[in-house]
This record gives structure tokens, C-alpha cells and sequence, in this order.
């Protein structure tokens, strides 16, 4: 396949000892090189341990956002491909889901092992495909693989129970079970991490799953599966398919084999998810979309909050469901919160996330940045201020600028919805109440950051908004060892932490009687 050399913009490339053991040239295809060398570049989707082409033949191609770039075709498949993979998964499913916990824990702990020791060139691959800067993505192999560690460990703990019985002669058990083949569906913006935080689970289990990642990211997907092919799982265990997303999705869910749907995504597409999971009663897990608020009060440490507050915001260019949507600041910091959050967002660098010092790359594709066009001109047509930014970079491409915008009120896109792109509203209000009105305005309820120094407000308002997550002070919250997931439209159920184990299995109760000795 024949690729262009990019030049990027006649800026010095991050050769840093501290993200890459050797010293080299991060260029685009030097970089696409290092992965291919280390068997990593997988471009055919995995069904039954076999990497395979589309039945058809058709393909689809993986570009690099921050160039344009074509960095590999993948097949693009369809309900054929995923029926064999479901298949597949079952039949791996009555081995898999009879091994010991300590043997599902060590194939387990050897993935892990294997992500770290190629968490270099699975961060490379990450920046390339996705755009993130590459400090960002060594970050996210980190955080990914720390799902899989975690859960190799939490394997060996799946606890029944023993009820005591209303009768002598009868001993009532409880027993943790895996539900079987699971279907899940990943998004783009977190290529890895998104996949080990329900596969992860859903192994240690004893339950086998076909993935379905995003056709914009899936040579993240299928490096990993690969490693976890080396690490021991078993052919079968874990299942790639890509390419057409409605057949895939409807394979999923029409077949009777697969026993659970876990996704990650908007909430639009949820909620046909969750619709079309009821006619062969599915268990459902959904990380929908978000409107996260942060708000920063008058008694607030304006520093902290202004760092809190810009790492919420504009970790991956704001293309996170966790991000701060809206930033509620009280009338008596306002001008000052303002001024400083302008000037620490002007020092942010954007840029080809490979290039040393970025801090900001590409939005995913043309309609990200036409969306965030859209959600701009409407709170300016409605009154709102541009004070930083507010229009396309001028490295092209979808590259945006780090855009603040002043007086936003609740009649705005930008208050009412999830803008996924590097714009910060700044919200004024009067009063707690006020403020509580105001971040709980929205169907929403996945993730909400407050600043404060006063620790009885901090338990107030954390108590009274009504989001599944909230950081007190803090703009990074995410943690495997914390249950992860939303309220209201923003999603069903939890991942990380033990409880994100229940979600891959079943309680069953058994009654043993007539124990009188004869």
C-alpha cells in the first residue's frame, strides 16, 4: 500500500528517553514501521483464534486524523463474519468458562504483562489512528492495561453465599455464574482502554466476547487481541469484527447465543441497543453520553480550579463522555476564574500528536468539527462572547482551536448539549441552589466536578447532583479500582471496581433438602 511522507509541520519530533527506551524518529512512517516490526499492525479481523478477511472482500480504510493519511485497510465486515465469531465464542465458552479462577487469572496477568512490555508501540498506534497526543496515549495504554490487571486479580473473588435455612433438613446456596457470550460494542476515543474495561471483566468471569470496535480505530483492537492470543486465552475467547456497524449490531443482538450487550457510545445509539436487546431479554450494560458540569465556587482555590477544570476539559480534545460540558463559575470568582482559565487554555499547543509538547490534537473527523462549528455560532447568534478561539486552526484538516466562551446561558447548545470538541462555556451563577438547578438541567448523568474548599458544601453538593461520578477538587477521576458509569440517559450499569464483575454474571440460588440423616 503505497503512503506519503508527511511533513509535520517543520517541528522538532519526540524522541524523549522517557516515553521510548530507544531514541528514534516518531515521524508517521517511521512510526507505522516501529509497530509493523514488532507484528503489532494486524489488519484482518480474528474469529476463532484465525485472522480473516471479509467474506465479501470488501475493505475500509484507517486514516490518521491529524494528517489524512490512509494507514491500513481492514476488511469491512458484516453478519456472516460476526455470526461465525458468535459461534465461535459459544462454543469456547463450555472450556473457557470451566477453568479454574487461577487459570483464567494467569492467562489474564500474561496479557497485562504483554500490554506493558508493548505499551510503547500500542501508544504509537494509538496517536496514529486516533490523534491524541502521544503522552495522552501512553497514558491510555496505562489506564487500559490496568483494567486487565486488576480483573485478573478480582477473578479468583467471585464470592457465593450461604442463607441460612428456614428448615433443618435444608442448606440454601447462592452461586456467582458467567452469563455467557458477550457482544461489545467500543467507541473511538479511547481505542484500548474502552475494550479492556469490558473484556477484562467479562473473562475473568468465564464468559467469551466478540468486539466490535469502532472503523476508526480498529488496529488498536486487534493489536490487543493479538497479545491476548499470545498471552494464553484460548482461540475463541476474544473475537474481533469490524466494518459494517448495523449488520454487526443486529447479528448481536438477534442471536439467542449471545447472552449480554455491553456498550460504549452515544445515547442515541443505546437506546436501539437496549430496544433491540428486549426481544431475546438480554442482559445490558450502556456507558451513554454525557453533559458533565464543573462547578467552581467562590470559596475555590482558583489555581487548582483552573487546572482541574482545563484537564476535564480538554483531555483529547474534549472528546471524552466525562468531559466538563459546561464550567459553572459563582459571580464572585467569575472575572478572576475567567482570566486565569484564558490564559493557562492559551498555552496549550496544538498539533500531530506525535510532535514533542502537544497538548491538543485533531477532532476525530470532518463532522466533529462541523458539529462544534454549529454549537459556536449558536451560542454567539444567542449572545454568548467568543473570548479565545473559536474557529478552525490553521493547521487544517480538523484541527480546532482551544476555544473559551463567556455568558453562555441554559438556552444554548453549548449549556443543553454534549459538544465532544475544545470548547469551554463559562456559566455564571448566583448561588448553590442555582448552581445544583443548573447542572442537574439535562437528561444526562454521567460525570460532575466541583471545587470548593469547604468540606461541608463538598458533601452538599456532591450528594445533591445527580450523576454517577463526581470529583470534589480533582478534573481526573478514572480509576479501575472506582465504579465507572452513569444515571439517567447517560447509561446502565458499572464498570471497573468489583462491582463492574456483577455485570458479567448470574445469581443462582440452590435449594438443597431432605438432608436428614436415615
Amino acid at each position: 500500500m503505497a503512503m506519503r511522507r508527511v511533513a509535520i509541520h517543520g517541528r522538532h519530533l519526540l524522541s524523549s528517553p522517557h516515553l521510548f527506551r530507544r531514541h528514534m524518529n516518531t515521524e508517521p512512517m517511521a512510526a507505522l514501521d516501529r509497530i509493523r516490526n514488532s507484528g503489532l499492525l494486524k489488519t484482518q479481523g480474528l474469529v476463532g483464534g484465525k485472522w480473516i478477511d471479509s467474506y465479501d472482500g470488501k475493505k475500509i480504510e484507517v486514516q490518521n486524523p491529524a494528517t489524512g493519511d490512509v494507514i491500513a485497510s481492514v476488511p469491512c465486515m458484516g453478519s456472516k463474519e460476526t455470526t461465525d465469531a458468535i459461534s465461535s465464542a459459544y462454543s469456547t465458552y463450555s472450556s473457557w468458562s470451566k477453568l479454574t479462577a487461577a487459570e483464567r487469572s494467569k492467562a489474564l496477568r500474561n496479557w497485562y504483562d504483554l500490554i506493558i512490555k508493548h505499551k510503547d508501540e500500542l501508544a504509537l498506534l494509538i496517536t496514529l489512528e486516533q490523534g491524541k497526543p502521544i503522552k495522552e496515549a501512553l497514558g491510555e495504554v496505562n489506564y487500559g492495561a490496568s483494567f486487565i490487571e486488576f480483573f485478573s486479580e478480582e477473578a479468583k473473588r467471585i464470592y457465593g453465599d450461604i442463607i441460612p435455612a428456614p428448615l433443618s433438613d435444608r442448606r440454601l446456596l447462592v452461586l456467582k455464574q458467567p452469563v455467557g457470550v458477550v457482544g461489545a460494542i467500543t467507541p473511538w476515543n479511547f481505542p484500548l482502554a474502552m475494550i479492556t474495561r469490558k473484556v477484562g471483566p467479562a473473562l475473568a468471569c468465564g464468559c467469551t466476547v466478540v468486539v466490535k470496535p469502532s472503523e476508526y480505530t480498529p488496529l488498536t483492537a486487534l493489536a490487543a487481541a493479538d497479545l491476548a492470543l499470545q498471552a494464553g486465552i484460548p482461540p475463541g475467547a476474544l473475537n474481533i469484527v469490524m466494518g459494517n456497524a448495523p449488520e454487526i449490531g443486529d447479528a448481536l443482538l438477534k442471536s439467542t447465543q449471545v447472552r449480554k450487550i455491553t456498550f460504549t457510545g452515544s445515547t442515541a445509539v443505546g437506546k436501539k441497543l437496549m430496544e433491540g436487546s428486549a426481544s431475546t431479554v438480554k442482559k445490558v450494560s450502556l456507558e451513554l453520553g454525557g453533559n458533565a458540569p464543573c462547578i467552581v465556587f467562590d470559596d475555590a482555590d482558583i489555581d487548582v480550579a483552573v487546572k482541574g477544570s482545563l484537564a476535564a476539559k480538554f483531555r483529547n480534545s474534549d472528546q471524552t463522555c466525562v468531559c466538563a460540558n459546561r464550567i459553572l463559575v459563582q459571580e464572585g470568582i467569575y472575572e478572576e476564574f475567567a482570566k486565569a482559565f484564558v490564559k493557562a487554555v492559551q498555552g496549550m499547543q496544538v498539533g500531530n500528536g506525535l510532535v514533542e509538547g502537544t497538548s491538543q490534537g485533531p477532532l476525530i473527523n470532518e463532522a466533529a468539527v462541523q458539529k462544534v462549528e454549529k454549537f459556536v455560532n449558536d451560542a454567539t447568534s444567542k449572545g454568548a462572547n467568543v473570548i479565545l478561539g473559536g474557529r478552525r486552526h490553521s493547521l487544517g484538516k480538523t484541527f480546532y482551536e482551544p476555544t473559551v466562551v463567556s455568558n453562555v446561558n441554559r438556552d444554548m447548545l453549548l449549556f443543553k448539549d454534549e459538544v465532544f470538541g475544545p470548547v469551554a462555556p463559562l456559566v455564571p451563577f448566583k448561588t448553590e441552589e442555582d448552581a445544583i438547578s443548573m447542572a442537574n438541567d439535562t437528561n444526562a448523568g454521567l460525570a460532575a466536578y466541583v471545587f470548593t474548599k469547604s468540606i461541608p458544601r463538598s458533601w452538599r453538593v456532591s450528594e445533591a447532583l445527580e450523576y454517577g461520578l463526581v470529583g470534589v477538587n480533582e478534573g481526573i477521576i478514572s480509576t479501575e479500582v472506582a465504579p465507572f458509569g452513569g444515571v439517567k440517559q447517560s447509561g446502565l450499569g458499572r464498570e471497573g471496581s468489583k462491582y463492574g464483575m456483577d455485570e458479567y454474571l448470574e445469581v443462582k440460588y440452590v435449594c438443597m433438602g431432605n438432608l436428614k440423616e436415615t
